[in-house]
């Protein structure tokens, strides 16, 4: 999840283009990560150190390892150490959007952390979040210092780790103020109640409501029909489910009201409490949509104006 994020980071930053961020999220799926790039990011060469090694390998059958213990600039334990970290996640983009020429390792290495420095993370949660870590990237992206938001992030936590279970891996999070209405083709709603209520709704136009429907019912479905309807509002329901267990866990006993769907539908909030998410995927972008004031939400549409309790 991390090589969404950072690439859609990178993006909003003007340091690479959509194109760009397209191309090397595909890349990155094959893309196998150098030692330069891991060396780099592990603090234990500097480029010109990685374009030394390079260029004896231009001219000797050996491995950037083996090169750099004869150089003097690694040691064979770290060499060990560099193997064994080929796999983190945010190295694929790394490495991708390197050999494409998008950016030097040197820029995206000044970008990480300049990303570290603007969300306020430690060490250890930073290594969370380049790991992957979803729960951490929630957080990063919720802003954890607005307690408004803490009682959001473990249902946005569990919310992403559902979609990529059962919609699609690719995936990335944004946020966006709920001031004024947000539209939908189709919109699936449920009311969670007891000790925290919360009420959760995806919004989505037509054709990514048919994608999230086609996937969960394992079958290729063209019009939004009474599967279609049912197959979203059963991913919604699952997820639900899931989160009353969590909850149900640390001692909070809640129940979940029957799912809606609405049509060609506007949903706003009548005070400003609540979250509303992009969820970027493959498969296209949908809105997740939660408060825990339900009563404060509106839901309209050409044929009826009501208020959901």
């Amino acid at each position: 999840m991390f090589s969404q994020y950072f690439g859609h980071y990178l993006l909003n930053k003007g340091l690479i283009n959509a194109e760009q961020l397209k191309h090397a999220l595909e890349l990155q799926k094959t893309t196998y990560v150098k030692f330069g790039v891991i060396a780099v990011d592990e603090g234990l060469l500097t480029s010109a150190q990685v374009e030394e090694i390079h260029e004896k390998q231009k001219q000797q059958d050996k491995r950037f390892g083996e090169i750099a213990v004869e150089l003097g600039l690694l040691t064979n334990e770290q060499v060990d150490y560099m193997l064994s970290a080929q796999k983190k996640n945010h190295l694929f983009l790394a490495q991708a959007i390197v050999d494409q020429n998008y950016m030097t390792m040197d820029a995206f290495t000044n970008a990480l952390n300049e990303y570290k420095q603007l969300y306020s993370l430690s060490d250890e949660k930073f290594e969370a979040i380049k790991n992957g870590d979803i729960d951490a990237i929630v957080g990063s992206l919720l802003h954890m210092n607005q307690p408004e938001k803490e009682g959001y992030a473990q249902y946005l936590s569990l919310f992403v780790k559902n979609v990529i279970r059962f919609i699609d891996d690719q995936v990335y999070v944004e946020e966006h103020s709920l001031t004024g209405s947000v539209k939908a083709d189709w919109l699936v709603s449920q009311g969670i109640t007891g000790e925290k209520p919360l009420w959760t709704a995806i919004a989505a136009d037509e054709l990514v409501f048919l994608e999230i429907a086609s996937v969960f019912a394992e079958e290729e479905l063209t019009v939004v029909n009474e599967l279609a309807q049912a197959s979203v509002s059963e991913f919604l329901n699952l997820h639900n489910g899931i989160f009353l267990v969590n909850m149900s866990n640390k001692g909070i006993e809640l129940n979940m009201k029957p799912q809606r769907v609405d049509e060609a539908s506007a949903v706003s909030l009548l005070e400003d409490n609540g979250l509303c998410v992009t969820i970027h995927t493959s498969k296209g972008d949908f809105q997740l949509i939660l408060t825990h004031l339900p009563e404060l939400i509106a839901i309209s549409n050409e044929q009826r104006e009501n208020q959901v309790v």
